[in-house]
């Protein structure tokens, strides 16, 4: 790159490939364009570039470039470019498409239902793909229960002559000695494909006929074994989200934090779920959620055996969708669709996912493996003899100055000791005075560990800049404890997490780079006390917001409060309830009603 000015010109305006090499030779970074010229042309333009951009910059001594076709051709090189090099600065997946099926055999007059892994080249009916084995698993002990198809191979077949233990506990009809005919085993399979295909109405509407017409032929026996069947779909329907019998869906969330991305995988398939599965990619420092979830979708969705859903919903937009969804449709073979803006039910879908996507990454970052590597990591930074023992964290939290509410949250070395948090409602200070609310919280806290002679942390972490941190220290001077080393989290100007800056008492503050371990470990526990923090408050203040607004009300004594609230459940729900409501609780007059209804409306 010591020309980089001829180096720009020379380029083309042709859609293809870039590797960015360093001073090894070794591949950095892989990267498409449908402009070859106008792209790489950007990575040089003298403006500010963001965090990642700047920290690869600096270690680019070379650029290959490859020229293709068309786009589509460029997104498939960059895939098995990434899949080769596992380049630092790309976002990279794990590669694993290996999917479990379930496979229904043709080749018996007594079918067998099975768990199924590789390319599909047997003869049967194929279902699927499952996200995981466990959804396979549970999937056929269902089928078991309700249509009691056989499992076993073929030569454990033939070979019995008298049922096993799964006809015995109602999870097979006992085709193998017999006790079904080839005809009435083959109206179960049927049920069974249609149910796999989500097509549960179908299926009760014709086992309903079977059931009244067993019935007035005075087959009690055979009516109550299709009554059973019916009692089991419709039990299985209540505990499905999906109720819809159509639909084919991949569903993709995603949740950050602490440096650490999930990307949660949700299969609907024929308006059934299926599973769900999580994934956690190795990420560079600053990475976007467009360019995560584009990353996963290439890696996971190209030059893969299963077969593509019609549709992908995604929890961003993304730059580069109509891209994407044109090198997908041109490998499945149909239109692949993708979606972010969705609403009805597949926005339900979404929130599952994202929510799930949430709990993995939560679980993942308490991991205790995870949480001791990043606790070392604390102890180099912070220049500790040891790992610390016990982090404690403080947040303030209020609206305007209204609920105010401390909150102090415990890790130790295995994560978040839950049992060890505490809330402080915050009274007699000037409202929104966030520094009195800290010493206030610091003082009680401390004082009652002093007062039990309790273990005092290691760290004590204060959500805020200079300010708070020199509250946190006179509190401990007045307390007489000098044991605890303070540290001061401070936001950068953006506010974005990478940026904060860490005070000290007795030093100058540092920056730590953005994919530290121990500012995600910071990060982690700072995160934690805020999320305790605004839980705490929202408590205080809808309490306090109810109280004063009933308590407001002439006739409403606390009696009647206690109706109206046991009643609806909650301020919220007395709010929007309608006149009659309110005036159908007990206690509560017609004229009373109406005056409840007025001043909760302002009317």
């Amino acid at each position: 790159m010591q020309n980089v000015k001829s180096f720009l010109n020379n380029l083309t305006h042709q859609p293809g490939v870039y590797q960015m090499l360093n001073g090894k030779g070794e591949v950095i970074y892989v990267g498409k364009a449908r402009d070859l010229k106008k792209r790489l042309t950007s990575y040089f333009a003298n403006r500010q570039k963001d965090v990642k951009t700047t920290a690869l910059m600096k270690h680019v001594e070379n650029v290959d470039i490859t020229v293709t076709n068309n786009e589509n051709e460029a997104l498939l090189l960059e895939w098995n470019l990434i899949k080769k090099h596992k380049p630092h600065y790309n976002v990279l997946f794990r590669d694993d498409k290996s999917y479990p099926y379930i496979l229904i055999t043709d080749e018996h007059p007594y079918p067998r239902i099975d768990f199924y892994r590789g390319s599909r080249n047997r003869r049967g009916i194929f279902f699927g793909p499952f996200p995981n084995v466990t959804a396979v698993r549970e999937t056929i002990q269902l089928i078991q229960r309700i249509f009691l198809l056989r499992t076993c191979n073929d030569h454990f077949f033939t070979s019995r002559t008298r049922p096993c233990l799964q006809h015995q506990i109602g999870r097979c009809s006992g085709s193998c000695a017999g006790l079904i005919s080839p005809e009435e085993y083959q109206q179960n399979v049927q049920h069974a494909v249609l149910f796999l295909q989500g097509k549960n109405q179908q299926i009760l509407t014709e086992l309903n006929e079977k059931m009244e017409h067993a019935a007035q032929q005075l087959s009690y026996e055979l009516a109550a074994k299709f009554r059973d069947q019916i009692a089991k779909i419709r039990e299985i329907q209540a505990r499905q989200y999906v109720s819809s019998e159509h639909g084919d869906a991949d569903v993709i969330g995603l949740a950050m934090a602490a440096g650490v991305s999930c990307v949660q995988l949700l299969m609907i398939r024929g308006g059934r779920i299926l599973g769900s599965r999580a994934y956690f990619p190795k990420s560079p420092l600053n990475v976007t959620r467009e360019e995560v979830l584009s990353s996963f979708i290439a890696q996971h969705y190209l030059n893969t055996t299963h077969e593509l859903p019609k549709e992908i919903i995604l929890s961003h937009a993304l730059p580069e969708e109509a891209w994407l969804a044109s090198a997908l449709s041109t490998q499945a073979k149909h239109k692949v669709v993708l979606s972010s803006g969705v609403r009805s039910e597949r926005k339900k879908w979404l929130e599952m996912a994202n929510n799930s996507a949430q709990q993995s990454l939560s679980s993942q970052l308490v991991g205790k493996s995870n949480t001791q590597e990043r606790n070392k990591a604390l102890q180099a930074t912070l220049q500790l003899e040891k790992p610390p023992h016990t982090i404690e964290c403080f947040d303030i939290s209020h609206s305007m100055g209204e609920a105010t509410v401390g909150s102090c949250v415990v890790f130790n070395k295995n994560g978040p000791v839950k049992s060890d948090y505490r809330r402080f409602n915050i009274t007699d200070i000037t409202p929104g005075d966030d520094i009195a609310a800290m010493r206030q919280a610091l003082l009680r806290r401390y004082k009652h560990l002093q007062a039990e002679q309790a273990r005092l942390p290691d760290v004590l972490l204060i959500d805020g800049g200079v300010p708070q941190l020199n509250a946190a220290k006179k509190v401990l001077a007045e307390l007489d404890i000098s044991e605890i080393l303070l540290v001061g989290v401070a936001k950068g100007v953006t506010r974005k997490p990478g940026f904060e800056t860490l005070h000290f008492i007795d030093k100058p503050p540092i920056h730590l780079p953005p994919d530290s371990l121990a500012l995600h470990f910071i990060q982690q526990i700072r995160d934690e006390a805020h999320r305790f923090a605004i839980t705490a408050h929202r408590l205080r203040r809808d309490k306090k917001r109810v109280t004063s607004s009933l308590e407001l009300i002439p006739g409403v004594g606390a009696k009647r409060r206690r109706e109206l609230l046991r009643y609806f459940g909650g301020i919220q729900a007395i709010n929007r309830a309608s006149l009659e409501e309110i005036a159908k609780v007990p206690g509560i007059s017609q004229a009373l009603a109406q005056r409840i209804f007025a001043a909760l409306h302002n009317a």
